[in-house]
């Protein structure tokens, strides 16, 4: 029988956290984060990760697994992800994915199969030689030209997937995930809950949530790090929220800009999550505004989710 699953997606700040935990208790069921940034230890508040308390004893899995100095990718949370959804579903429970990164869930939706290409480090380096002489737009151009759909998912100063993108296309001329099924072929019997808002009001979100970040201590988050040897160019470091703020420790930039850059960063992130998600055409949208309060809009997508799964 196909493995069941509860899928919460939505832009960053939409409200995906809260909801993922409540609809967890009304399911008796435990969560599996989806995002890329919350495998990472002592990065907390620059990734609104969750508290114990606003857990409130709801078990999760892939959250803090990793020093702040490993690398994690798609491949890594694909392997870790499947094993916790088949473990969950042998109990006779329901998981809820939750929120996080689009190619992360995508990929393990549909069945993503990634390319299993050798690295060449001369290529590598070439690329990033010229990244730096050229410009790292000019590097997300030339993917453009050979992977338009890949660019189209990567951020032109995503510099470590616009390399290997390049450097598996020309070392075996694939994509980085050329093959997976059908859209509508999911590999799991899966309920896949998409939130949204008016674009206003969710930004008006993320600049308060931003501030909220400073206020709980972003600045001496990314301190502590630095301090304890965590270098600026890892891959949790770069992360938006923290390679800004390394800007204004280490560069000197001025605090209010560097936070009204991670405000407009993180709107363009969730303006780009947004048109990801809409390729994905097995969402069922719930749009948080055409409901009176937050109550309403749970028990909606309590009800939806019961049933699909025929859950009384």
């Amino acid at each position: 029988m196909t493995e069941r699953l509860i899928v919460i997606i939505g832009p960053t700040a939409v409200g995906k956290t809260k909801l993922s935990i409540d609809l967890a208790k009304k399911f008796n069921t435990q969560i599996i984060s989806g995002d890329s940034m919350l495998v990472y230890k002592g990065l907390d508040v620059g990734t609104a990760k969750p508290s114990l308390a606003e857990r409130d004893g709801v078990m999760h899995h892939l959250i803090d697994i990793l020093e702040p100095d490993a690398e994690f990718n798609v491949v890594d949370f694909r392997n870790y992800a499947q094993k916790l959804i088949t473990q969950i579903n042998n109990t006779g429970h329901i998981p809820i994915l939750a929120g996080g990164t689009g190619l992360y869930v995508r990929a393990l939706l549909e069945g993503y199969r990634f390319s299993q290409a050798p690295g060449d480090e001369v290529l590598r380096q070439k690329l990033t030689k010229l990244a730096a002489e050229q410009g790292n737009e000019y590097l997300h151009t030339l993917l453009a030209k050979v992977q338009p759909d890949t660019a189209a998912r990567l951020h032109p100063n995503d510099l470590r997937r616009i390399i290997r993108a390049l450097e598996v296309f020309y070392v075996s001329g694939e994509t980085v995930s050329q093959d997976k099924t059908a859209p509508t072929e999911l590999l799991y019997n899966a309920a896949v809950i998409g939130l949204t808002m008016d674009r206003a009001r969710l930004y008006e979100r993320i600049n308060r949530r931003v501030d909220i970040m400073v206020e709980q201590g972003l600045v001496d988050e990314v301190a502590r790090l630095l301090q304890q040897g965590v270098l600026p160019g890892c891959q949790a470091m770069r992360g938006i929220g923290y390679k800004e703020i390394i800007e204004h420790l280490s560069e000197g930039k001025e605090l209010a800009t560097a936070v009204e850059q991670v405000k407009q960063a993180t709107r363009n992130f969730a303006k780009r999550q947004l048109t990801f998600y809409r390729r994905m055409s097995y969402i069922t949208w719930f749009d948080v505004d055409n409901f009176g309060n937050y109550n309403n809009l749970l028990e909606a997508i309590y009800k939806y989710v019961a049933g699909k799964f025929c859950i009384r």
